[in-house]
């Protein structure tokens, strides 16, 4: 898979199958992660990946993966890894840090997709008991989490003439992401 089929086909995975992914894939994911830009060369960005069983439900329990749809993952189809991105504050302005870390992130997900891991890039997290139960020091800020597995589903992406952006899930299990056509969004020489 070249670079651009990467971007064009990875979709974001709510649904895993039972199959563990190896402290090898996670090491390569967190070091694709560390390579991204990042602002200034401060580099404040650290990784916890996780691949206990324990420490799996605790973020099946404590993350949200589909808010826009009547459905939720059942521990059955949880996430077989995580990769936690944390910032040091000591190191990098806030302002910067978001654009550190969502370099990053799309690193690792592509990074995952070239092995045929999903991924979805997680939000909405219970950040206060996330950096408790990681034990992450007061000068780190817990920023995202992304959930890995292999599919248990098919993600798609179609163009959308309105403006609908909530995804939704058929009777297949497939989910449909809606994207707004490139005619709508590009703009040569200015707007």
């Amino acid at each position: 898979m070249n670079t651009y089929e990467a971007i064009t086909t990875r979709r974001s995975i709510r649904a895993f199958q039972d199959k563990p992914i190896s402290q090898e894939l996670l090491e390569k994911y967190v070091n694709a992660g560390r390579l991204a830009p990042q602002a200034a060369n401060r580099q404040p960005l650290e990784f916890v990946a996780i691949d206990d069983k324990e420490l799996l439900t605790f973020f099946f329990d404590n993350t949200k993966l589909a808010n826009y749809l009547d459905w939720e993952a059942t521990k059955d189809v949880m996430a077989r890894g995580y990769i936690v991105i944390l910032a040091n504050k000591d190191i990098q302005k806030d302002r910067w840090i978001p654009y550190d870390v969502s370099l990053a992130a799309e690193n690792i997900s592509l990074a995952a997709w070239e092995d045929g891991i999903g991924s979805c890039m997680i939000g909405a997290f219970n950040k206060v008991k996330v950096t408790e139960k990681l034990k992450v020091p007061e000068n780190y800020d817990v920023n995202l989490v992304i959930a890995l597995g292999y599919p248990a589903h098919h993600s798609v992406a179609e163009e959308i003439e309105d403006d609908d952006i909530n995804y939704w899930r058929d009777d297949d299990g497939t989910f449909h992401i809606p994207k707004r056509s490139l005619k709508k969004v590009l703009h040569f020489n200015g707007f």
